[in-house]
């Protein structure tokens, strides 16, 4: 039987680009399942949220939007701290580069393991990565809100830390007048979850809580299609609650039998496949999710730190 390859480092072909206006001055990137990237427009300046896993890669999202507007980038929003997200941030010239408080510590923690990390298993994404100049810090970080002004009746962008989730410093922005939400890696919509550095139990719960509390009538996630209406913003909170409860169930299952990882492993693939299987990165994703989860309920909080050497072996193990 021939073994699956490693992540998505098979995953060679080149994504078609689909540039979104979701409001005046509004944008979004999506690619068929890569990481989504946007931009929203204040009287005077540009706030970018994401920036891509190089300089190069960033270069073509912001050659795009310059063809809509000139405007110079005011503040880079990082959603989180994992690489694919926040290595091209020295394309933006941004004045500021906004983070949660939590996403400095993790880069200071585990940044450069990321980086390594997520080049094995997603090389396609780094475009000319000679060209990165090292790690992407912060500028600008806060605890639980932060609120733009965008001038000339725009209303306001809200950035917000909603609780643990995806990783421990999530955050989503929110645009309460146009009623559209960028909610980072919290969500997806028709794409695989990513829980290698979670905490499952607060994000299926607590956290999606939150997010749905806030009524968005377009949503944009991590990965995946845009939701443009309140059915479809629904059926994507639920399908990633839906995701994480059912990997909760079968893991947690095993686990509390006394059964093994790679038997836990064997059941949430056999239960998720079917509506899952054949979205982005699923297969990619499973196995460090599985683990994460694993270790959860061996009691570990905290995510241990993944590593290229760490990412192999897990792999290995649950084939």
């Amino acid at each position: 039987m021939a073994t699956k390859p490693f992540a998505s480092s098979a995953d060679l072909a080149p994504k078609d680009e689909v540039f979104v206006e979701l409001a005046e001055g509004v944008y979004t990137l999506t690619a068929e399942g890569d990481p989504n990237v946007a931009a929203i427009e204040a009287e005077d300046f540009l706030i970018c949220f994401e920036a891509r896993a190089t300089p190069a890669a960033a270069r073509r999202w912001l050659a795009q939007l310059r063809k809509h507007t000139k405007k110079p980038v005011r503040y880079l929003v990082l959603s989180h701290y994992h690489a694919v997200r926040t290595l091209g941030a020295s394309a933006f010239d941004a004045q500021e580069i906004v983070a949660h408080e939590m996403t400095r510590v993790l880069i200071a923690e585990r940044g450069q393991q990321d980086w390594e990390s997520e080049f094995g298993r997603m090389p396609r994404l780094f475009e000319s990565p000679e060209e990165i100049p090292g790690l992407t810090w912060p500028t600008l970080t806060f605890s639980d809100r932060m609120t733009i002004p965008l001038g000339d009746e725009r209303g306001d962008l809200v950035l917000q830390f909603l609780g643990r989730g995806h990783t421990a410093g999530d955050i989503v922005a929110w645009l309460p007048q146009q009623r559209i939400l960028f909610a980072g890696d919290l969500v997806e919509s028709q794409a695989a979850l990513y829980t290698g550095d979670a905490f499952h139990d607060e994000w299926a719960t607590s956290t999606l809580d939150e997010i749905e509390d806030l009524g968005a009538e377009v949503l944009v996630g991590g990965r995946g299609k845009v939701a443009r209406d309140r059915i479809e913003v629904e059926a994507a909170i639920n399908q990633s609650r839906h995701f994480l409860n059912e990997l909760r169930r079968t893991v947690g299952g095993v686990h509390s039998e006394g059964g093994t990882l790679k038997q836990a492993f064997e059941l949430a693939h056999t239960t998720l496949a079917g509506r899952y299987g054949r979205w982005p990165i699923f297969e990619h994703c499973l196995p460090f999710d599985v683990k994460r989860y694993w270790d959860e309920c061996d009691g570990k909080d905290w995510p241990e730190i993944w590593t290229a050497e760490r990412d192999r072996a897990v792999w290995d193990a649950l084939q």
